[in-house]
C-alpha cells in the first residue's frame, strides 16, 4: 500500500515562515498530482494548493505567500510557508490522487494523517 509521512509542522509567530514535506512510500509506479490542504477548527477541508502535469493552483488566500515544489524521483512534494498569519493555523494534510499503485486497480487518492500549524504571538 502507500503511506504519507508529514513533518515540518509547528508552532511560528506571525510573519514567520515553515517548511512542510511529504513522503509518499510504497509501491507506486506513478503519481498525477500532489498537494496540500488544510482544515481549521470547526471549518471543512480547503485546498491550500497543488502540483501536477505540470501546472499549480493556490488557494487565493496564500497566493504569494505559500509556494509548492515536488521531487517526482523521491515522491514528495513540498511546501514553503511565508508570511504566516493566525488565519493559517489549521491541521495540514498531504494528498496524492491519481496514483498508479503496482498491485491495484485504477487510479487511487490517499491522505496523511495531518501536521499541526500554529501561527501565534
Amino acid at each position: 500500500q502507500v503511506r504519507l509521512v508529514e513533518s515540518g509542522g509547528g508552532l511560528v509567530q506571525p510573519g514567520g515562515s515553515l517548511r512542510l514535506s511529504c513522503a509518499a512510500s510504497g509501491s507506486i509506479f506513478s503519481i498525477g498530482t500532489m498537494g496540500w490542504y488544510r482544515q481549521a477548527p470547526g471549518k471543512q477541508r480547503e485546498l491550500v494548493a497543488t502540483t501536477g502535469s505540470g501546472s499549480t493552483d493556490y488557494a487565493d488566500s496564500v497566493k504569494g505567500r505559500f509556494a509548492i515544489s515536488r521531487d517526482n524521483a523521491k515522491n514528495t512534494v513540498f511546501l514553503q510557508m511565508n508570511s504566516l498569519k493566525p488565519e493559517d493555523t489549521a491541521v495540514y494534510y498531504c494528498n496524492v490522487d491519481r496514483a498508479v499503485v503496482h498491485g491495484v486497480s485504477g487510479l487511487r487518492n490517499y491522505w496523511g494523517q495531518g501536521t499541526q500549524v500554529t501561527v501565534s504571538s
